[in-house]
């Protein structure tokens, strides 16, 4: 039975939990067995905090803390991971770093209140990067979180557990963090879904870098329906973060229902950017095969991109303000502990000019008008969900891609990033596999807060590629297949 509920879809064990089939201390119950099977070949959830969550779930089988129940994004008792990013009251959190290894806060998260306020319960916490930064998931605390399709290989980065935890079915729905690609690349190597909402649609709580919209909360999931489900839970007005609005009246679960329906009628497609952006020859063709999925349900499909300019140089630069902002101090107190990508990361933002930075900023904007009028002829535009497919776990990223020579660790980000720094809301999703047998997965762009537009989108390539049903799978073990020489960690 516990095998059962585990492969149910979150959408499904919602509609059971609902109509009293089934408890939420069986779900618990289902997901503890699960990690215990698929744990050591994996290390996705290496704090799990199951007495918290059976006290949750007795709470609300006792009706209490149902305040929300009918509204939408309600969850009923559905366990789900949180990233170790991210607050959980009573729970270690250590946002991968040795800093913070016995770290255990008193308070959560707002997006952890939020999502336990629409009855999802905290089984545990998802492995990260240090800090969240990196595109392998690895860390001094907890080591490293290897892909389910192939345990030699990266699940990438941040949010790396997080999409462990769902292929391999340990959660239902996971939370994450996106800045660069962060909910994008791990869904992508992992075979499910991940959105990076518009900035301001989910809180950010009170992070110290609150006014800047590059790094965003966000859902990741098995299918898009279960997306728009678990983005309904998160989404809304929060007075801890500045740039949050409210909920849209339409739920995200109801705008997918009509995806078919609401289809768009034109569709950009790029595999990179006019060849500004290094991309693998396989997953280039692989995924200018799948966008013609969309032809299928009667839209155009046209080659378009902006021009990227500069934009590379202006993302680097503005990023590294954001590490500024979180790690000057802790550079001065505690540099030893701090892993070099964030030395460099940090260092970088230190030396930049007041014109670097006024530059780095109307670059941004530039792009963001070029990707207005993108959107004035094209509903949404497609892209790879990432350069490369997943590579091997013991490296900190690839060397090269397409023979092209990575200058930094962020450097093959940018067809994620681009999108970052244009405010864009991007949902990954599955589109196919590899020779290898590595998953291959398409980002939908759609325009600033039309969120429901990517999901529609994204939603409908699901339904004409048929590739949902593909996780939870059991982990597979493999060898690194051959690939350019890469950066070891």
């Amino acid at each position: 039975m516990s095998d059962d509920l585990i492969r149910l879809s979150a959408t499904e064990a919602v509609s059971l939990l609902k109509r009293g089939e089934v408890s939420p201390l069986e779900l618990i119950d289902a997901a503890e067995a699960r990690i215990a099977a698929v744990e050591p070949a994996l290390n996705a959830m290496p704090t799990l905090c199951l007495d918290r969550a059976r006290d949750h779930a007795k709470r609300l089988m006792a009706g209490q803390g149902r305040e929300l129940e009918g509204a939408p994004g309600w969850l009923g008792g559905l366990p789900v991971s949180i990233k170790d990013l991210t607050d959980v009251a009573g729970v270690r959190t250590t946002y991968g770093s040795p800093i913070f290894k016995d770290h255990v806060p008193k308070d959560s998260h707002p997006v952890v209140k939020r999502i336990e306020a629409h009855g999802g319960i905290v089984i545990g916490k998802s492995n990260t990067p240090e800090f969240g930064a990196g595109g392998s998931t690895f860390n001094e605390v907890f080591g490293r979180t290897r892909n389910p399709w192939n345990t030699s290989l990266t699940c990438g980065g941040s949010t790396g557990g997080g999409a462990v935890s769902l292929a391999a079915g340990e959660a239902w729905l996971a939370q994450g963090t996106d800045h660069g690609g962060s909910l994008r690349r791990p869904a992508t190597y992992c075979g499910v879904v991940g959105l990076r909402p518009s900035p301001g649609r989910v809180t950010r709580g009170s992070v110290n870098n609150m006014f800047s919209p590059l790094s965003v909360q966000g859902p990741m999931a098995r299918n898009v329906p279960d997306l728009a489900l678990f983005l309904d839970a998160m989404a809304g007005w929060c007075p801890l973060d500045p740039l949050t609005y409210d909920a849209p009246a339409r739920s995200y679960v109801e705008a997918v229902a009509a995806a078919k329906a609401e289809r768009p009628k034109r569709i950009a497609f790029t595999a990179d950017f006019n060849g500004q952006l290094p991309m693998d020859r396989e997953t280039r063709e692989i995924c200018t095969k799948a966008v013609r999925a969309f032809e299928a349900a009667g839209c155009i499909v046209e080659e378009f991109a902006p021009d990227l300019g500069e934009l590379g140089e202006a993302f680097l630069i503005l990023r590294s303000q954001a590490f500024v902002v979180d790690r000057e101090l802790q550079l001065q107190t505690h540099r030893d502990l701090i892993k070099p990508d964030i030395i460099w990361n940090t260092e970088r933002g230190l030396k930049a000019t007041p014109s670097q930075l006024a530059w780095a900023d109307r670059e941004r904007a530039a792009f963001y008008r070029r990707m207005a009028a993108l959107f004035a002829t094209y509903d949404v535009i497609v892209t790879p969900g990432a350069a490369t497919p997943a590579f091997d776990v013991m490296l900190r990223n690839p060397e090269t891609i397409a023979g092209v020579k990575l200058e930094n660790y962020m450097a093959g980000s940018m067809i994620n990033a681009a999108f970052t720094m244009a405010g864009c809301p991007a949902v990954a999703v599955p589109c196919g596999f590899d020779q290898y047998g590595r998953p291959v997965g398409l980002q939908v762009v759609a325009p600033p807060k039309r969120d429901d537009r990517a999901l529609q989108a994204a939603a409908l390539f699901e339904q004409v590629s048929g590739l949902a049903k593909t996780v939870p799978i059991d982990p597979r073990a493999g060898t690194v297949p051959p690939a350019e020489a890469a950066q070891a960690i």
